[in-house]
């Protein structure tokens, strides 16, 4: 099994918090990304609104979900090990690998299948995982 990303929150307020926690970093990525496009003082103000920064700490906060990445084998031992949390699998259960994120405060592991690409799976998960569980309460 390998775990990626940085951040398993585990009540709503721990991943507000760290949502909070990503504020400067998504403004400094947002500002950079506009100098390495060389938007001038007039350029930035009109096109880099808070929408867009609010995007950018979106897209940290999920990116930085921890995943677990492992065999069918490894995800059935771990609900087995866990059948206290609900389980939601995205995907077919017929493929041989899978990424995992759990949601404690939520009591649920959400899952996506996948044979090959994992970068890809864990990406999707992240995105998944945000929209459904974190959006609300970051």
């Amino acid at each position: 099994m390998d775990e990626r990303g940085l951040l398993s929150p585990e009540t709503p307020d721990a991943a507000s918090a760290q949502y909070e926690d990503l504020g400067p970093a998504a403004q400094t990525v947002t500002r950079e990304l506009a100098k390495a496009m060389a938007f001038d003082r007039e350029e930035y103000e009109e096109r880099v609104t808070g929408d867009v920064v609010a995007t950018a700490r979106d897209a940290l906060f999920a990116s930085l979900l921890r995943v677990t990445v492992g065999t069918r084998d490894e995800f059935d031992a771990f609900c087995d090990d866990h059948s206290d949390l609900d389980v939601r699998e995205n995907g077919s259960e017929h493929v041989e690998r899978v990424a995992w994120h759990v949601v404690p405060f939520e009591d649920v592991v959400v899952a996506t299948t996948f044979e090959n690409e994992p970068d890809a799976a864990v990406a999707t998960l992240q995105r998944i995982v945000h929209g459904r569980y974190y959006s609300d309460v970051v």
